[in-house]
């Protein structure tokens, strides 16, 4: 009987330095040499949810999993798919024991062939080889060593987060924040002489235009005593919220972020919307109502940032916390999210024909509908001087779905009028490796215009390093 061949447990894990790069051999040299252009270049990060808390205290990270596990959605959701719990992978659980931390990663070195195929997998090997030196591919065999390696990384300075923050050469971090949060974090940094970096907060007002959710009241009063303001009427609500947003411009924030189940912006009238918001803070109002209101405050956001000129950036379609019990064990932003169609040309009509060609006004619309990239963003941003295409995201942060969004977005906008990489992440280490696979897919498919005779090879060179250096800056005005 011929012997079973034998397996090894540590193969070895290696970055191909032509990754993503197109596979026809006449477009990936050129590919090469115009992603060598920007590789190095710095990150520009408007919309993320890094905590600024990080970089103000630089207290080192206790543990892998408490790095590359935990914290990110992407890793945890597909481990719960095929069976893993979110308890034992430390979710919603705060500092891990050592025992735990370690026992997670071995879960996750174990379902290592989950991620074949996935961006995922692009992002995770990326931090592994590329920012930890690991050479062996994770499996249940390895996962140990690979865990003491990262661990022994961990425990010295260079891997703080200060030492990361400027390895990573990121220019700018955004985060996204509370307009209750008194941002002392992001006072901190602006106020110690030894820190150079740029971290910016972000308006986030979701949970205060939700009027018609669970504890919406107690959230307004909240608004209120932070704002100093009253709440008792509508024109106080809306006094409350310019105030919270002068406040994070006064720290230096450029945007204002909103994710809704749409981008409706009916307008109600004045009466209208202060009857409503009356029946807000007594109880009484419907279902149907909260859902006008809110698209009437939404409107107001817009109205608001056509005067303070913080930049108005649209999240909207997503089913949150699908699994009640998941959201209610562990809470919001573990995985429990799914996409929905969305819609944008008639919900930003009221809003766009008041604001859309303010000199003030600016808008960068996201999707993870990617049907509406060429039927409704593109065209938009073709027409209002307001409007960006936000890049793929969330869902979408993929290879063959930025891709996709590069051929739907260039032909109605042009280059020009689209935001930059947008990594919109929890997990620190992946902020490299998310936007290395920007680039290197743009660099593909720039020179794919070349090959066709639709652009010089300087012009492509232009437009690659525009799109890393110059577009963030445009549309966030940075």
């Amino acid at each position: 009987m011929v012997p079973a061949p034998t397996v090894p447990t540590a193969r070895p894990l290696a970055a191909d330095p032509d990754r993503l790069f197109p596979a026809d051999p006449s477009l990936r040299p050129l590919a090469r040499q115009l992603y060598e252009r920007v590789a190095d270049l710095p990150i520009i990060s408007p919309h993320g949810h890094v905590p600024a808390s990080w970089l103000a205290e630089d207290t080192p990270f206790t543990d892998p999993t408490s790095l590359l596990i935990t914290p990110d959605h992407y890793v945890t959701r597909l481990l719960h798919a095929h069976g893993v719990g979110l308890d034992a992978l430390g979710v919603g659980q705060g500092p891990l024991s050592e025992p735990d931390a370690r026992a997670a990663f071995r879960i996750l070195c174990g379902h290592w062939s989950v991620y074949r195929g996935t961006p995922v997998r692009y992002w995770l090997q990326a931090q592994l080889t590329g920012i930890f030196g690991v050479d062996v591919r994770p499996s249940a065999e390895t996962a140990d060593a690979i865990y003491d390696t990262v661990a022994a990384a961990l425990a010295t300075p260079a891997f703080r987060p200060r030492a990361l923050f400027e390895r990573f050469r990121i220019a700018v971090l955004a985060t996204t924040d509370d307009p209750c949060d008194d941002l002392s974090a992001h006072r901190a940094l602006a106020d110690d002489p030894t820190w150079t970096g740029r971290v910016i907060p972000t308006f986030r007002p979701d949970r205060y235009l939700e009027v018609g959710a669970r504890g919406w009241r107690t959230d307004a009063d909240l608004l209120a005593e932070t704002a100093g303001t009253e709440v008792g009427d509508y024109a106080g609500f809306v006094a409350a919220l310019e105030a919270r947003r002068a406040h994070f411009r006064a720290h230096g924030a450029v945007s204002a972020d909103h994710s809704h189940a749409d981008v409706r912006t009916d307008r109600l009238s004045p009466a209208e919307a202060e009857r409503l918001y009356r029946l807000a803070r007594s109880g009484d109002l419907t279902p149907d109502e909260a859902v006008a209101l809110r698209r009437h405050l939404l409107w107001e956001m817009g109205r608001m940032s056509s005067e303070d000129g913080l930049v108005m950036t649209l999240h909207p379609a997503v089913a949150r916390n699908h699994h009640r019990p998941t959201f209610e064990r562990f809470g919001a932003d573990v995985g429990a999210d799914v996409p929905v169609t969305a819609e944008y040309v008639r919900a930003l009509a009221p809003l766009l024909s008041d604001f859309g060609t303010h000199e003030n006004f600016r808008m960068v619309l996201f999707t993870i509908d990617e049907t509406t990239f060429s039927r409704e963003i593109a065209p938009l941003a073709g027409f209002y001087p307001s409007v960006f295409a936000g890049a793929p995201w969330w869902f979408l942060d993929a290879p063959e779905a930025i891709r996709r969004y590069r051929a739907a977005v260039t032909e109605t906008a042009g280059f020009g009028k689209t935001s930059g990489f947008i990594d919109d992440t929890r997990a620190y280490c992946s902020i490299p490796a998310r936007h290395d696979m920007a680039r290197r897919l743009d660099a593909g498919y720039v020179a794919s215009l070349v090959a066709d005779g639709r652009l010089e090879e300087d012009e492509a060179v232009e437009v690659v390093e525009e799109l890393v250096t110059v577009n963030p800056r445009r549309a966030f005005r940075l």
